[in-house]
């Protein structure tokens, strides 16, 4: 292989401007697919290594280390089951001849075929040196193939100047493919090959020449007015706004980062202000406002207060902004105006006078209205403040108020806002501060890493909020399936077991289930589901345990268990981990292993206790007084929930349970025998498994 075969590789598509929320991913997929079947095609030299670019208008990827052409590769064909390939005499046959000069080797000799066996039958194969791929030939598949499987939010369908349709994510105007200096010749979308873009839209002027693809971002920085990267562009506007924040803080969520980075292709950060009087609206109306629709950037003091100045990322570069700054402001007021008005009104009528206007706002045909799951959310958050020890009084007004705020004109202009107004305003109409609090404290813990509720009333009407969900909806049918999850089920169920872990609540989980479940006592058409939901929660429970780091035997161990209470569950994986590393625990967890299995293989009823008369064997009657003396302090420990301790008390049992094992045969042949040692391996066997099934610990 000549060095000259292989240069950088650039492909570039231009086209008007992309679907900003999609744009990171099109530009992925786009540079990934491109990478991912040139490899495939052996024209890449080595491991892929590329770089990939993606600007409102540009879908691109550069490449190192591409081959003009692959190398040959050897082929092993099948050609024919030797029965079909010859005759009863053992010669050629014309299927033999016309599969040959199908695979282009028509004079073939036979004797030169390989004949190997093919499953049952023998077969003839053949051998041959195919010639690699061209480049244009494999970019050319490439392209196709890529951009069929894009992930397009919504095609669009558009006319060439030359009458054809085409369908594609936005109208492309220009395709480069260079490989070195040199055009590859390939087409995409009814565009031809070349080695020209256009820059910025309002900075650049007229056609780019690309030099070579190796220059292609700097290229289009020095020349076109274009950070080429996605990931470039979105430091540069992090870095532009944090020094324009000086001591204030941005609010800037990565989304909204992203979808400003996916409008520009030259960011510039400018400062704006608005009146300070829009300072008296609640912030996150405000700063909800400004991000959702005009995609700025607000700012806030050290302590998290809004203020009155915000920034904007622009897609041009000048020395006086005034017209851009005063244009943004100008346009930003009446938003801000139209949060105030909504402010101001929805102050006027208390929440507690909406509640029986949720009876108009349907919540599911065969769960009823809003206002009838208030009332099963009052019900049973009533029912949870006492296994949790909060005020019950409080907790049913907090959960009839909880869904007041769906009503408000703010919330029904930004419905991300629900529960945090109807705070606002819970405060306003004078209600107790835990009452208030739980109007946003309800939905927690919203997402990944979001807090869970600080208050008892809010853990309350959390707990009753999202086990109404999964009871209902589970109950009539639409328990989630695969990836479809249209109801958030699996949220609400991580939500649940996150408050029980966290707050570590001494509450039972079928207890909660069931107390959701009497709920709906009234509705035949929500089916009995406590067992099935128990299960959906252990499973998701697995996931929240190995995320905090324990391991599939840890969680095997203690969740075989069945248990019903969260609160120590941490504490009996940490015993776990503890007790497994003790010298003694792989011969008690194997022999707790073995005394599982005796048990359920035994047909007979085991005594409810241990008759000591029948202990005859020296090794049963030591393992029954060992027994009877660990017994107490693991019980002891047990009470005390001291599951490291209560697990370590076992470690003095292991002689005596591996001499028990060596020396009694415990289907002794007297009845009686037999029975009195099951009895003294059930007794073990309760002490061994009173923190975790030590058995799942066995090799």
């Amino acid at each position: 292989m000549t060095q000259s075969n292989q240069a950088t590789l650039l492909v570039e598509l231009l086209t008007e401007e992309l679907p900003p929320k999609a744009l990171a991913r099109l530009g992925t997929a786009f540079a990934e697919g491109i990478v991912q079947r040139l490899a495939a095609r052996d024209l890449i030299e080595g491991e892929p290594q590329f770089e990939k670019y993606a600007t409102p208008r540009r879908l691109a990827v550069m490449v190192k280390n591409v081959r003009a052409v692959a190398p040959e590769r050897q082929v092993r064909e099948k050609v024919l089951p030797v029965s079909v390939a010859l005759d009863k005499d053992g010669q050629p046959t014309p299927p033999l001849a016309k599969k040959l000069a199908a695979l282009g080797f028509p004079d073939f000799p036979l004797a030169e075929l390989e004949r190997a066996q093919d499953g049952k039958a023998e077969a003839f194969f053949l051998r041959y040196a195919a010639p690699g791929a061209t480049l244009a030939d494999g970019l050319q598949a490439a392209l196709d193939e890529t951009l069929a499987k894009l992930p397009i939010p919504k095609v669009m369908t558009y006319q060439r100047p030359d009458g054809t349709n085409v369908q594609f994510v936005r109208p492309v105007q220009r395709l480069v493919a260079l490989h070195g200096r040199e055009i590859v010749p390939v087409a995409a979308l009814g565009i031809d090959s070349g080695d020209t873009t256009i820059g910025h839209r309002f900075m650049s002027h007229g056609f780019v020449a690309i030099p070579n693809a190796d220059s292609y971002a700097e290229t289009l920085m020095s020349k076109a007015h274009v950070v080429a990267s996605f990931e470039d562009r979105k430091e540069s506007i992090r870095t532009q706004l944090q020094a324009f924040a000086g001591e204030d803080r941005v609010v800037m969520p990565e989304a909204l980062l992203d979808e400003v980075n996916a409008l520009v292709e030259w960011p510039v950060v400018y400062q704006c202000h608005f009146g300070e009087e829009f300072l008296q609206v609640p912030q996150e109306c405000l700063i909800l406002t400004m991000q959702t629709n005009q995609k700025y950037f607000a700012l806030t003091d050290a302590n998290g207060k809004l203020r009155s100045r915000f920034l904007i990322v622009s897609n041009i570069d000048t020395k006086t902004p005034a017209d851009i700054v005063e244009g943004n402001e100008r346009v930003v007021r009446p938003r801000l105006a139209d949060a105030k008005f909504f402010f101001e009104q929805d102050k006027k009528k208390r929440l507690a006078d909406r509640v029986p206007l949720l009876a108009n706002v349907v919540y599911h045909n065969k769960l009823g209205s809003q206002l009838q799951r208030v009332e099963r959310l009052e019900a049973l958050a009533g029912e949870i403040a006492p296994m949790i020890g909060v005020d019950v009084a409080l907790t049913k007004r907090a959960a009839r108020l909880a869904k007041a705020d769906l009503l408000t004109d703010m919330v029904g202009e930004f419905p991300e806002l629900q529960g945090t107004m109807g705070t606002y305003y819970a405060r306003h109409d004078g209600e107790p501060e835990e009452v208030a609090l739980a109007s946003s404290e309800h939905y927690q813990p919203r997402f990944s890493g979001d807090e869970t509720p600080s208050t008892g009333v809010g853990c309350a009407v959390a707990l009753a909020d999202k086990l109404e969900t999964i009871v209902g909806i589970w109950g009539i049918g639409l328990q989630p399936t695969g990836e479809k999850d249209p109801f958030a089920l699996r949220r609400h169920a991580l939500g649940v077991l996150r408050i029980l872990l966290e707050k570590r609540l001494a509450i039972d989980l079928i207890d909660l289930v069931r107390a959701a479940q009497k709920q709906f006592a009234d509705n035949p058409q929500v089916a009995e589901s406590t067992d099935a939901i128990y299960a959906f929660f252990m499973d998701r429970l697995r996931g929240v345990l190995r995320e905090r780091g324990f391991n599939a035997t840890e969680i095997d161990a203690v969740l075989s268990l069945n248990p019903t209470r969260l609160d120590d569950i941490v504490a009996r994986l940490d015993a776990v981990r503890e007790f497994a590393a003790l010298p003694e625990a792989a011969s008690l967890a194997a022999a707790n292993k073995r005394i599982s299995n005796i048990l359920k293989k035994s047909t007979e009823a085991v005594p409810a206790s241990v008759n000591p008369a029948l202990l005859v064997e020296a090794a049963e009657q030591a393992l029954y007084a060992q027994l009877e003396q660990v017994a107490p302090r693991v019980q002891g420990q047990l009470a005390e929930r001291n599951y490291t301790e209560a697990l370590s008390a076992l470690a003095a049992l292991r002689d005596a349970v591996d001499t028990f094992f060596n020396d009694v045969m415990v289907n002794a042949e007297d009845p009686a025998l037999r029975g009195n040692r099951l009895a003294l391996l059930g007794a073990l066997h309760q002490q061994m498994n009173c923190v975790a099934d030590i058995s799942k610990l066995a090799a």
